[in-house]
């Protein structure tokens, strides 16, 4: 009995000096997984650096399973939380050149995985599997006949499969059905949707969807079939571009004809994690759909990227939707019960946006306050790698902490980072405190040995503290960088008061755009502008920190369009304002 009291004892203490150990029921975004690095050189001239895009996530046989471009491997989770990455190359021996996997196909035909790879050429393979956790691959077809770049699989319930395909600013996506039994395509392809930039605002290639030097590109075909109907999916215009979507078209039988909705299904214009195009939909155990897609940073080159996961679903009236709202905050996992649009959100607040920050070493222009200004694009650097670099965010009062992200920067990464890379780790110390100068542990992660580039931690038991500070232990590679240190939970304050003043100027010179204003607070950090088509169907979202106004350029321009703002802060969200009406 007294060993028992003196383990429990020893137990309990263990516990409350580390709340950040203990089950986690939330994610954030970008999802935490072991990026590659870009295994084409002349794709890293500005600078070694991790990147993957173009996801795929399936159910199958009680696991998810992630695949991405160029990432020589895949991973699967039981939760949607914990990615196990298992390598695999899947390009044959006759096969050439630094696209092992771009923008793979995944289907489920039956009880069978099958992938397949962007290919212009007739020689690659589609590979099967009925046992992909333990790596059991073969050719089901050494050399698929049409190839196609961005290709997407589809089996109907009626037993058909399809593959689509397409990436152009010239072409359209296309789509055919191919045979069961020989995987031999069934007549000849059909094409299925073109983009219509010169409606749709959206489309229009450029980051602010205004400065298009380019016809807009579309891409990476998905389709889901829900309640009779098909929904094809699609990418536009541009990766570089923090416009990236996935637009969403809708037909009655799986080749068309597709009748496109105004509205992307998933967009992420604003916040620290922006874009969310190219990308597939899923349906969790519980039966709930989601949404993978891409991530733009953009900065060492056009095609460095993330991915993020959010919640999908539709409404009664068949509209497709995609909630990215707070999309790059903490999240619920999958849990059962149906989920609705506005669902999964905890409702932590980033508590140190702007605060102040202090740092052990600045090395060049990347300066301390790059490391909590809400953009992935910019990163603060410590003058080296060593261990004992440190960053301290004032969270400027006392405040409830729930969760913290830690998002890794490639600074100065070694130049034979090519490719993926198995046996790095990251290690770092997080303590709390009340005056910075007693301090305790509230994230312990000294004997990782795992790669955690956005690392998130939801804490077991929330903590009360004003100041946080990091402590970098071990890099696996260049300098201890962060684009973001990002703590969450509630502050004690009060919620800022709904935006005043809120005005949708619409021109009729192009009627995609408007210029959206409002009375601008002391109260808030940012602020979210909702908006669709039909006053109770606002399914897009544009977060807007610091500014108190917002050029949008991606409208239906056949389309009446309603509007509602919010304001927000530390302490939460402001009641919506009432609905603008943009004829």
């Amino acid at each position: 009995m007294k060993f028992f009291r003196a383990f429990l004892v020893f137990q309990l203490s263990f516990f409350f000096a580390n709340p950040g150990r203990g089950q986690q029921r939330t994610y954030c975004n970008p999802i935490n997984i072991d990026y590659g690095y870009t295994p084409i050189p002349e794709y890293s001239n500005w600078g070694r650096h991790r990147a993957t895009a173009d996801p795929v996530i399936v159910y199958y046989k009680n696991d998810y399973y992630l695949f991405s471009t160029n990432q020589w491997g895949y991973w699967w989770s039981k939760e949607m939380l914990h990615w196990h990455f298992i390598p695999k190359k899947f390009l044959r021996p006759w096969n050439a050149g630094y696209d092992e996997l771009c923008a793979p196909a995944v289907g489920i035909v039956g009880d069978t995985m099958i992938v397949f790879g962007s290919t212009y050429t007739k020689n690659f393979t589609i590979w099967m599997s009925t046992n992909p956790k333990a790596n059991e691959w073969k050719p089901l077809v050494d050399s698929f006949e049409i190839g196609g770049w961005d290709p997407a699989f589809f089996t109907d319930t009626d037993g058909k499969l399809y593959v689509y395909n397409g990436s152009s600013n010239a072409y359209p996506l296309y789509g055919i059905e191919l045979d069961r039994k020989t995987f031999q395509p069934i007549g000849t392809r059909k094409e299925t949707y073109y983009l219509q930039d010169w409606r749709y605002g959206w489309q229009r290639f450029g980051e602010h969807m205004d400065n298009t030097f380019l016809d807009p590109f579309i891409e990476g075909s998905w389709m889901t079939k829900h309640d009779g109907k098909y929904y094809l999916q699609y990418g536009a215009p541009g990766t570089e571009f923090s416009g990236y979507a996935d637009g969403v078209a809708v037909g009655h039988a799986a080749l068309g004809p597709f009748f496109n909705q105004s509205d992307p299904l998933s967009m992420k214009l604003g916040g620290f994690a922006r874009g969310a195009g190219h990308g597939s939909t899923y349906q969790d155990s519980f039966g709930n759909y989601w949404h993978i897609s891409t991530i733009t940073i953009a900065v060492k080159n056009n095609f460095e990227r993330r991915l993020g996961i959010w919640p999908a679903g539709f409404d009664r009236d068949g509209l497709m939707w995609c909630n990215t709202a707070f999309g790059d905050y903490p999240h619920e996992l999958p849990s059962a019960g149906q989920h609705e649009y506005g669902d999964g959100f905890k409702g932590w607040m980033l508590l140190n946006y702007k605060k102040p920050l202090q740092v052990s070493s600045t090395l060049g222009a990347h300066v301390a306050g790059f490391a909590n200004d809400e953009d992935i694009k910019t990163y603060w650097s410590a003058a080296s790698g060593n261990a004992g670099e440190w960053i301290i965010s004032d969270l400027a009062s006392v405040s409830t902490i729930h969760a913290i992200q830690v998002n890794y920067a490639d600074q100065d990464v070694d130049s034979n980072r090519l490719g993926k890379y198995n046996d790095q780790f990251h290690q770092y110390m997080i303590y709390y405190s009340d005056d910075a100068r007693h301090w305790r542990v509230l994230i312990d992660k000294s004997n990782n040995k795992s790669d955690l580039p956005h690392d998130y931690v939801e804490l077991v038991q929330p903590v009360e503290a004003r100041y946080i500070r990091m402590v970098n232990l071990h890099m696996p590679t260049g300098k201890f960088a962060l684009s973001g240190l990002r703590v969450f939970g509630t502050g004690h304050g009060s919620k800022p008061s709904e935006p005043e003043d809120f005005v949708v100027l619409r021109t009729e010179k192009d009627k995609r755009s408007a210029w959206i204003r409002w009375r601008p607070s002391d109260e808030a950090y940012a602020y979210n502008i909702y908006y669709g088509t039909a006053p109770d169907k606002l399914y897009n979202c544009i977060m807007v920190y610091d500014g108190n106004d917002y050029w949008f350029s991606g409208m239906d321009k056949l389309k009446t369009y309603y509007f509602r703002a919010e304001a927000i802060n530390e302490n939460g969200v402001s009641q919506k304002t009432e609905l603008r009406k943009a004829e």
